[in-house]
């Protein structure tokens, strides 16, 4: 094997980079991570863990982007969890089957994830309910 192949990106595949187990993740359940250079050297680096959408945006991150022991590092098991209904459909399709099939995230599949809070609330009012249209 030349040095060329060893070097090459994607060498290893998504099997390789996937942790084994979901126990085999422990990443914080609450502070702020600050993502190494090889994961967001150029845009945002810190991502605080309490933040829904912060850390389902930095889950994908490090999911698609990361190697083995920064999704051990930086990926909590419950809020994964808890965050793949919505982040599934995020996901680069292989990825997501990958996750799927080596994680117990299968059946997670089709439940609600928990509720956007930024979203409008359709019993105050704040959904559209078809403005413009005679009812």
């Amino acid at each position: 094997m030349s040095l060329t192949d060893l070097l090459r990106p994607g060498r290893i595949g998504l099997a390789g980079r996937l942790p084994a187990r979901l126990e085999d993740l422990h990443g914080p359940e609450q502070g702020v991570i600050v993502l190494p250079r090889h994961l967001a050297w150029p845009g945002m680096r810190e991502f605080d863990v309490a933040d829904d959408r912060l850390r389902r945006s930095m889950y994908g991150i490090v999911l698609t982007q990361g190697r083995r022991n920064d999704l051990a590092r930086f990926v909590n098991p419950r809020l994964l969890t808890q965050d793949w209904p919505l982040l599934r459909s995020s996901l680069d399709p292989k990825l997501r089957r990958w996750c799927e099939r080596r994680l117990p995230l299968r059946g997670l599949a089709g439940q609600p994830g928990p509720p956007d809070p930024t979203a409008p609330d359709p019993a105050a009012g704040g959904a559209n309910t078809g403005a413009g249209w005679p009812e």
